[in-house]
């Protein structure tokens, strides 16, 4: 609880009442207080009854009369990240409303103000990193004051209810055909594209997995084998929400595995894979690691042969949630899409390049065969049939409504604009690092505009420090490390979104020379001590260890800090 002293004084010096009794002198500052004579309410941290004085310069006019209400520092948040207590919630300026402490994970017995509850809330959310200097994610961050206006207009829209909202979901469906025609799909004049909207490139891609599973069950049946064993080739640069959908839907996940130098997957091998049980191969138009186009054209060539040969019909799924609104404005005569008569279904994510705010994929189907009839339900109970196939039910309109906005909005030219300066920031920064001569450049210039890049010498210092120290200007650049077989290459990845202008290319530029600089001046922490260690087993005749030994060692300490104080942070917020 909250304790009231009465501190009365003049410039100079002052006293602490407490229930009429002299409690304490303390030294004031001279200045000035905002506000009238009288009495005012007023917040402080904390005072120190054993020395006597505020821990605040105090200052007012002289013959002024001011309550403070003193809280104790072991209840107080007011610039740490999370409380010491782990049982309740404390906020500075809603204390105005709320005198008594919040439970943390119980709902609390009584309601409190509107405003107290907004404040509480806001002050905990201040503590979150600026989303436009998160330069880890691809989704989008930024959006024009119009789109955000009619996405709150449409906030307690519930986009299945069809019946109910039938323009919103007319909406929906021309966005669908609009984007398989992006995509080449062969589509006759009146013909209407298959397609639905999804919460995400997940949820996108568990549905295109689910319709080969499918498919594949129903022929092996027909054809009177086991159905029992199905698989799915992919590179293991894939996203996770591929092993999601191989674990949840019980389907073998069979990854191609990466080198140094090569961090997408083989179509080449990725072929050789390829066995009867197969439902499809997995391409990534845009890796998630560096932004690298597969070669899907490629994959499509050879998997046709071994189809020939085989007698199989192995089709090709492109996951395109990055590169999906990319390809077809800076690189149209790259033939990924439903040009390659195997690939049969595409997924995008709305939210990353379709410029939309987080909430929005698109999943698309090359024709309504690829697309099994029995996985769609049909329900009336909303007021008419309603087909529907997605994993979850209710969901929000306000992104579907959004995307319909940016499609006709910019148009192509838009697009192609967009995407264009988003390359051409992208190039910027790379020629900045370049310049530095301290990094490898390990992303493509023919793909997603980012940069990922990776020290030439790490022996010292390595990318973590980069990134945990970058955090102080502000920037959240991601480090990570490479999957199998490349896991002892650590990289560093700048996504380069449209909010991401050429001036913040520079300036990261720069505040990177400043973490190497200081890096630089301080000594080596952890390959330090993996040098002593090695020292010490090379004395007790150990083999001494590889770079590349030494390098996985090094990531693997790293990786394990990070984890640490991630789980840490959890413990305590």
């Amino acid at each position: 609880m909250a304790r009231k002293f009465k501190i009365r004084g003049k410039q100079g010096k002052g006293i602490i009442e407490k229930s009429g009794r002299l409690e304490t002198h303390f030294d004031v500052s001279v200045g000035e207080l905002a506000g009238e004579q009288g009495q005012i309410w007023y917040l402080l941290k904390s005072f120190s009854n054993g020395s006597g004085q505020l821990e605040q310069n105090l200052s007012f006019h002289s013959n002024f009369s001011v309550f403070f209400v003193f809280l104790d520092t072991s209840t107080m948040v007011l610039s740490k990240t999370a409380s010491q207590s782990d049982v309740s919630v404390h906020s500075t300026f809603a204390s105005r409303y709320v005198r008594d402490q919040l439970p943390r994970f119980r709902m609390p017995e009584n309601s409190i103000p509107k405003d107290a509850a907004y404040q509480i809330i806001n002050d905990e959310l201040m503590l979150d990193g600026n989303p436009r200097l998160n330069l880890a994610s691809f989704v989008t961050t930024w959006m024009e004051p119009e789109c955000n206006k009619l996405i709150m207009d449409a906030i307690n829209k519930n986009y299945v209810d069809m019946d109910e909202y039938p323009v919103t979901t007319e909406l929906q469906n021309r966005c669908v055909n609009m984007i398989a025609h992006l995509f080449n799909a062969p589509l006759g004049d009146s013909e209407t594209a298959v397609g639905v909207g999804t919460v995400g490139s997940s949820e996108a891609i568990m549905l295109a997995g689910l319709a080969f599973k499918r498919k594949w069950q129903n022929k092996r049946k027909a054809e009177g084998k086991p159905y029992d064993k199905p698989n799915i080739v992919t590179g293991a640069n894939v996203q996770v929400c591929w092993e999601k959908f191989a674990r949840y839907f019980e389907v073998e996940l069979k990854e191609v595995k990466l080198r140094e130098g090569y961090y997408v997957m083989d179509p080449a091998k990725a072929v050789e894979m390829v066995d009867e049980n197969t439902i499809c191969v997995a391409a990534i138009l845009g890796s998630t690691l560096n932004g690298e186009f597969e070669d899907v054209k490629l994959l499509n060539d050879l998997l046709v042969e071994k189809n020939k040969e085989t007698g199989w019909d192995t089709p090709i799924h492109v996951d395109a949630a990055s590169g999906g609104f990319i390809a077809p404005f800076l690189y149209p005569e790259l033939e990924w899409d439903f040009r390659l008569p195997l690939v049969k279904s595409i997924n995008v994510s709305g939210h990353k390049y379709g410029l939309v705010y987080a909430g929005i994929g698109w999943v698309i189907w090359r024709n309504k065969e690829d697309l099994p009839e029995e996985l769609i339900f049909h329900i009336n109970y909303l007021g008419a049939d309603q087909p529907t196939f997605t994993l979850n039910f209710s969901k929000g309109s306000s992104q579907v409504i959004a995307q319909y906005y940016q499609l006709i909005r910019l148009g192509y030219e838009g697009y192609r604009n967009i995407m264009e300066n988003c390359h051409e920031n992208a190039m910027v920064l790379k020629e900045g690092l370049e310049k530095t001569g301290r990094f490898n450049i390990v992303s493509k210039d023919e793909g997603v505009p980012l940069v990922a890049f990776s020290l030439k010498d790490n022996k010292r210092h390595d990318e973590f420090e980069i990134s945990e120290m970058l955090r102080r200007f502000g920037w959240i650049v991601p480090a990570y490390t490479m999957p199998a077989d490349a896991q002892h290459i650590t990289v560093l990845r700048v996504v380069i979104r449209e909010d991401f202008s050429r001036t913040l290319a520079e300036r990261l530029v720069i505040d990177i020379q400043k973490v190497l600089h200081e890096l630089d001046t301080l000594p080596a922490k952890v390959n330090a001590k993996l040098a002593m260690a090695e020292e010490e087993n090379s004395k007790n005749g150990t083999v001494k260890k590889t770079a590349i030994e030494t390098q996985r060692e090094i990531t693997s300490y790293w990786k394990k800090f990070v984890s640490e104080r991630k789980t840490n942070k959890n413990k305590i917020c």
